[in-house]
């Protein structure tokens, strides 16, 4: 994965991983996904994540679960 599109730090959110620059959880993402929402949805209701590092973040999880 790039630099700058997920983040982990103690002292934020004790740990959890976020986009990089924001306080948005990773597992945010995954929710809006489970429940049917879109991407652009989940953008709407968090403007601080940058469409390309949801994306990248998507890309990379796909590669390194598809793996053969």
């Amino acid at each position: 994965m790039k630099a700058h599109v997920i983040h982990t730090n103690r002292n934020i959110l004790g740990g959890t991983p976020v986009f990089w620059g924001t306080r948005v959880p990773v597992k945010n993402l995954f929710d809006y996904l489970k429940a049917g929402d879109s991407v652009d949805d989940f953008l709407l209701d968090f403007p601080t994540v940058a469409k390309n590092q949801v994306v990248e973040f998507l890309e990379s999880a796909s590669k390194q679960l598809l793996k053969k």
